[in-house]
């Protein structure tokens, strides 16, 4: 080394010790390895044994160390002592936290458990909330997915047991063609990575559909920029130009799916036996018989008369229905913004590798049926949606188009196609209904979300009002399964249906980034009565930061960072695995809170007790569980099935099921943070209908009994409400809910326009406006790290080449953005590669000044911004004298991305528009540089 040189370590000691565990950064649920030096977090990566992540993580993981020493943590319990929004607190101890809440919520569930409303974010225990305010006794609980995905989720569990996302995977290994739909990058980014480029490194074709080519999109080979809010009549384009082409896969069709089960040509409901099973012709026979009986060939094309009644076969409906010009692409062209001519290319391409690239693994199963095969027939198309079809008044009908898409093309659980993660798939059969109002003092009768079959399960009273605050599970959405958490403060403001007393969240910004129309939330929970009451008399909120919903809360119980607690990602709530095995994992405290604050889990558990909840004391009366640790061990939800799968019995050496095992956390620790059970070979496709899956999942607790079931292409639930909107049944729907309902709970996939476009002028609010989250953030959380903030400090709204230079921007200008509801001015920026009448921008960029500990002038305050002040959880009256949500009519989904908007050009303000008032924050703005020594 020549003289002067710097001596540098290359070697030096990074670590004493590493520990790991699962990242909380996104929704992956990664393992990593959190390297320790004297007892602090000195960096974190992943664990390469992990069966997510296999080692790789993203930068929000990396990242985790500054969310774990963000200066925005909440220090201790606080109590509001001036009105509310003014930030006003002081710090309590827990005792008198505690006791506060303990003393409000007593008197609820003793008398009147219904007037308290409970809900989460995302927050990866749902289960266990669940539990909880089913004990309790309450009707009003829900968690995110009402305003994040619910009709990606329900869509997929009505029509095949499971969706996208978080409930299966594209066969990676063998797919040629892979087409996604509405994916952003927060979700599911790194196995989503790693997929691609193993695609990809195959040379196999990867078609983006997005109005916004970003992040996968903008690695896709082709990208179709399309019209937001047409996804369902493309998609039914392409089924229109597949089933004209003759290219569906029959034999799939007629033996795994209810394509050949009778309509009754009366009701329009499925024909079934005695046993009700539904029923088909035999081909060889041409007689009636139950889908499921040994030997039968199900015919697709017969119909059965009997007593001067036709009844059809599903699929000769679904011929019908698409095969009309209406869906041709010549027709659907001007709408979606795709050429015809694209259009049937895709579908051709989509044919081509299906059918003409098919494939045969040498691998014997036996069917539900009894009947061996000697192979599975591979055909290597898989897709892949998330929220951005999903977002819309029409997004239950889109996925399920997509749903149906795919499974005409038999891509579905055979190798090449989209596989389930177990524990899906789970017919809609293996799901509960919901369950409303209990006894004051006693539990509910059953979980309060739920898949309804018909209007006999809606939570409804006689007079026709609704059960829960949000108003699930109503002849307004009648299949709402995640509740509807954007409805439930100005519901609870109005007291409609009813008024309520305790407003209790979890992890959930509903004054800012998580809320449609932003500022008529905060006067919500700001609003007062004449005499001074404040309309949602109690708020009880837990965060571990200090965000924008903080200042609006009367009690705050801190929680801790996911570095600091035991949490529990189970197979009760939804998988983290991939398709090839069971597996569910855990948090654990790798470092000890510096601050009074506990774990929001463990803080539910004692609240349980004081308040003398079911299911949390001992028949003598005393706490049951400890805290959240000891409630994962030993809380059994059956006999031998608990919270976590792995290492049960007496020597910890069975899955699934088994008895409890004292030492499973310390088992699961020692492995990396996580548990997996591979799935057997003969088991790894065909899992709906194939013996060895099915025999396997009873083994490991997943189900009690062999559960086999036909995918739906026709889902019969929708045609008993469409037939009570009909007239027919005890349960009617209000008149002016009739035709909607008519017309949406079609049971075959349908389009129709999103709602907004009804209710405003078009030609005046002649653009789309969307969201998307980056690849570096994951909610509000991710925007107060210090890394991950000079990643996205600030977010311009992205204009497509024709909005430019029509209204004249250059670099460096701001616009003035206007919808029916409100109006915003924001910086702009250029990207061509954009739908030509679409804007958009990164989602909860924007804070709040005083929030978050960053300084007043933090870019996110000052250029920052959302779009959520221009959206209302109401639809613009359309003169009918009615309010319609801004929700899917179906599920209740959230339609954030229905939007309209008109743009023009603004001068530039000192800030964006419009700028809220400072909050006073209880925890101090956080330094200029944030650093702290580890280790010597």
């Amino acid at each position: 080394m020549a003289d002067g040189q710097p001596q540098i370590d290359l070697s030096p000691k990074v670590s004493d010790e590493v520990r790991k565990t699962t990242c909380y950064m996104c929704a992956c649920r990664c393992g990593i390895n959190v390297h320790m030096k004297d007892g602090k977090v000195a960096y974190i990566e992943g664990n390469r044994d992990h069966p997510v992540n296999k080692g790789v993580l993203c930068a929000k993981g990396s990242a985790g160390i500054m969310q774990v020493n963000a200066p925005s943590r909440l220090k201790a319990p606080l109590k509001r002592v001036g009105p509310r929004g003014s930030g006003e607190f002081v710090e309590i101890s827990w005792e008198e936290a505690m006791s506060t809440a303990v003393g409000w919520l007593t008197e609820l569930h003793e008398t009147a458990p219904h007037k308290l409303a409970f809900f989460t974010g995302r927050d990866q225990s749902q289960s266990f909330t669940s539990f909880w305010a089913q004990h309790f006794g309450t009707p009003n609980y829900a968690a995110h997915g009402g305003f994040c995905s619910v009709n990606m989720a329900a869509a997929g569990i009505y029509t095949m047991g499971g969706a996208f996302w978080e409930f299966g995977q594209p066969d990676w290994d063998n797919t040629k063609l892979f087409m996604i739909f509405g994916v952003a990058e927060d979700h599911d980014s790194n196995p989503i990575k790693m997929g691609i480029g193993k695609i990809k490194a195959r040379g196999a074709k990867v078609i983006g559909v997005n109005p916004v080519r970003s992040g996968y999109n903008a690695v896709a080979d082709e990208w179709v920029g399309i019209t937001p809010g047409t996804d369902g009549l493309f998609i039914l384009a392409l089924v229109h130009e597949l089933l004209k082409a003759g290219k569906i896969d029959l034999n799939y069709l007629a033996q795994f799916t209810n394509a050949p089960v009778l309509v009754d040509g009366e009701t329009g409901l499925l024909m079934r036996d005695e046993d009700g099973k539904q029923l088909v012709i035999d081909r060889v026979t041409g007689k009636l018989a139950p889908f499921d009986q040994k030997g039968v060939r199900p015919d697709l094309s017969a119909q059965y008369r009997h007593a001067g009644v036709t009844h059809k076969t599903v699929m000769a409906l679904m011929a019908e229905k698409y095969l009309d010009p209406q869906y041709a692409p010549e027709n659907v062209a001007e709408k979606t913004g795709i050429p015809a001519a694209k259009i049937k290319t895709i579908a051709a391409e989509l044919a081509r590798v299906a059918f003409d690239e098919a494939f045969e693994v040498q691998q014997e199963w036996t069917d539900f049926r009894g009947e061996t095969h000697k192979t599975m027939t591979g055909r290597p198309v898989s897709f892949h949606a998330m929220r951005g079809i999903s977002a819309h008044s029409n997004g239950f009908q889109t996925c399920r188009a997509l749903h149906v898409l795919q499974i005409l093309l038999g891509t579905v659980e055979v190798p090449g196609g989209f596989r389930f993660k177990p524990p899906y798939p789970k017919p809609v059969e293996a799901h509960p209904t919901p369950h409303g109002y209990g006894r004051p003092g006693k539990p509910l009768a059953g979980p309060h979300l739920g898949f309804p079959r018909g209007p006999e399960d809606l939570q409804i009273n006689e007079d026709g009002s609704a059960c829960r605050i949000d108003k699930a599970f109503t002849w307004e959405n009648p299949m709402s399964v995640h509740g509807l958490m954007h409805m439930v403060i100005s519901n609870a403001h109005a007291g409609d249906p009813y008024p309520i007393d305790t407003l209790f969240m979890y992890m959930a910004n509903m004054s800012w980034n998580s809320t449609m129309n932003t500022s008529g939330v905060i006067k919500m929970l700001t609003d007062r009565h004449d005499d001074g009451r404040y309309k949602i008399p109690r708020i009880i909120y837990s965060d571990a930061y200090s965000s924008e919903m903080v200042a609006y809360a009367d009690l705050i119980l801190p929680d801790t960072t996911y570095l600091e607690r035991h949490d529990c990602i189970s197979l009760l709530d939804r998988p983290i695995c991939e398709a090839d095995g069971a597996a569910d994992a855990i948090r654990w405290p790798v470092v000890e809170p510096d601050r009074d604050v506990r774990g929001f889990q463990s803080v539910l558990i004692e609240l349980g007790a004081r308040i003398g909840l079911p299911g949390f004391l001992n028949e003598d009366g005393t706490q049951k569980w400890k805290d959240y640790a000891d409630y994962i061990v030993n809380h059994e939800r059956r006999p031998g099935v608990g919270p976590l799968a792995g290492f049960r019995g007496e020597n910890g050496d069975q899955f699934g099921r088994g008895e409890v095992n004292s030492d499973q956390l310390d088992r699961y620790i020692a492995n990396g943070g996580f548990s997996i059970e591979h799935v057997p070979d003969e088991a790894l496709y065909m899992k709906p209908w194939n013996l060895a899956y099915q025999d396997w999942a009873v083994k490991i607790g997943l189900y009690d009994a062999p559960q086999p079931f036909l995918f739906q292409l026709y889902v019969e639930p929708m045609r008993k409400f469409q037939r009570a909107a009909e007239g027919h049944g005890d349960r009617q729907p209000p008149d002016h809910l009739r035709g909607r309902l008519k017309e949406v709970m079609d049971p075959l996939p349908i389009w129709y326009a999103p709602f907004e476009d009804n209710h405003v002028d078009t030609d005046e609010f002649d653009v789309h406006a969307l969201t998307q989250r980056p690849m570096a953030m994951y909610h509000s959380w991710g925007t107060q790290n210090a890394w991950l903030r000079q990643l996205h400090g600030h977010n311009p709204l992205y204009l497509p080449t024709k909005l430019w230079q029509k209204h004249g921007f250059s670099e460096g200008d701001w616009a003035r953005v206007t919808s029916v509801h409100g109006e915003i001015t924001v910086p702009v920026a250029h990207q061509a590669a954009l739908n030509e009448n679409t804007v958009w921008t990164w989602n909860a960029i924007g804070k709040r000044k005083g929030t978050w500990a960053l300084s007043e002038d933090a870019p996110e305050s000052n250029k920052g911004f959302l779009l959520n002040h221009l959206i209302h959880e109401l639809l613009p009256p359309k003169g009918d004298g009615l309010r319609w949500a801004n929700s899917d009519p179906i599920t209740g989904q959230a339609a954030w991305f229905d939007l309209r908007v008109k743009i023009e050009k603004a001068e530039a303000p000192a800030e964006s528009q419009p700028a809220f008032e400072p909050l006073k924050s209880p925890v101090p703005q956080g330094p200029a540089e944030l650093k702290w020594k580890v280790g010597k």
